[in-house]
């Protein structure tokens, strides 16, 4: 076989084995996050659209509806994606394929040149006069070796013919295989579209409803508001008294807006900032219904709401548990809504509001994954949600920075 030929077969299968490896890798990623969509869908489903539950309020309906639309969505993307993955990957074995085809041929027909020639040459002369007319012995054994060397040399490019051949039947094996995930792929797309526009049409007749009676629906969004407003007033409130409690006691300045910290409290904070990223869920299980920041109304685009921590929705009978450990520094408890806990993590502040009953009180040290108390289950529309926030001192953060893929 000549080099430029064995050359040629390297490179090709070098960059069969690297562009294998990083599909690989991409498929991986896309199939993982296709999973996380899928589970997501079916938490919404079971968690916000359970047949048992009562519609609720029609934001509540809507909020929920257009979460749906959105992951939804996604998943139909990154179903596209992996479709034309897999098409690029289609695209390239037939093009690698042709060309080890083209390789393959060319090393068949100097195999057979190379067999061609040695029958003639060994009915010229055969072996044993080949080594009988050498000059000496010496002569003899290079002779005896070269003929050697001649045998395993053609038996290893029949090796390699048969290697080769049965690397093109398996890439020709795979290629059938990327076809067919490919049309399960696009099947899928249509039953998800398909899904996606009847879920399209609901939100459109809801809207309707809505737009018919706006003065109920703009109450409920007035109603959401105050509730939020009062929830983030008292959080705000017991934060700022505990840091001024807590210098007090350390004899510093209770003006500060930050906690004066203890050596235990500094290696705390310490190792809570060191987690951001990788804290546990405040609840075992459940799904973000609301994330933190300002977002756009379901109903009108215009109007902007603004979220200071998130809302996670969990099974009912759900605990909230610690999502560090910490001391616990207050109790919440709103006039006409539920109670909450407080927990202080060095100068790090988490809280778990909507709790029906609660299972430690002021003064508790919690530990890593402690039941803070049971979460309240709505029993107008069906809905158990924990209401979860993060503070630095008395600054807000983003929970979903700090709590692993929230």
């Amino acid at each position: 076989m000549s080099q430029s030929i064995r050359r040629s077969i390297v490179v090709i299968f070098s960059i069969l084995c690297f562009l294998g490896y990083a599909q690989t890798n991409e498929q991986k990623e896309l199939e993982e996050k296709k999973e996380q969509l899928q589970k997501e869908i079916e938490s919404i489903n079971r968690l916000l659209f359970a047949e048992k539950k009562q519609k609720g309020s029609v934001l509540d309906q809507m909020e929920v509806l257009d979460q749906r639309i959105n992951v939804r969505q996604q998943l139909i993307r990154v179903t596209n994606q992996q479709a034309n993955l897999l098409n690029r990957q289609i695209n390239a074995n037939i093009r690698n394929i042709a060309k080890l085809r083209e390789n393959l041929n060319t090393l068949k027909e100097e195999y057979a040149k190379m067999i061609q020639k040695s029958y003639q040459n060994s009915s010229k002369q055969s072996r044993i006069m080949f080594l009988l007319s050498s000059e000496d012995f010496f002569q003899a054994f290079k002779r005896l070796q070269y003929l050697k060397q001649y045998t395993q040399y053609r038996k290893k490019q029949g090796e390699e013919i048969v290697a080769k051949t049965e690397e093109l039947t398996q890439l020709n094996i795979q290629l059938e295989e990327q076809r067919k995930n490919k049309e399960a792929l696009l099947a899928q797309n249509i039953k998800a579209k398909g899904t996606l526009l009847n879920e399209i049409l609901d939100q459109k007749a809801l809207l309707k409803t809505i737009r018919q009676n706006e003065s109920k629906y703009a109450s409920e969004i007035n109603k959401k508001r105050q509730e939020a407003r009062k929830i983030d007033q008292q959080i705000d409130k017991l934060i700022k008294s505990a840091i001024v409690a807590s210098n007090k006691k350390a004899g510093k300045s209770t003006t500060s807006t930050k906690f004066v910290l203890t050596p235990e409290a500094t290696l705390i904070a310490n190792n809570f900032s060191a987690n951001k990223g990788k804290l546990i869920w405040p609840v075992e299980k459940g799904i973000k219904q609301q994330g933190f920041g300002i977002y756009k109304d379901a109903v009108y685009p215009g109007i902007k709401h603004q979220s200071n921590g998130v809302i996670i929705a969990t099974d009912e009978g759900a605990k909230a548990r610690a999502v560090f450990e910490g001391e616990v520094i207050a109790i919440l408890a709103v006039p006409g809504g539920n109670k909450g806990v407080q927990i202080k993590h060095g100068n790090y502040i988490s809280t778990y509001y909507n709790l029906s009953n609660l299972y430690v009180k002021k003064g508790d040290r919690v530990t890593l994954k402690e039941e803070l108390g049971e979460i309240y289950t709505n029993k107008y529309n069906g809905l158990t949600q924990l209401k979860f926030y993060l503070y630095e001192d008395a600054t807000r953060l983003n929970p979903e920075e700090w709590i692993y893929r929230l």
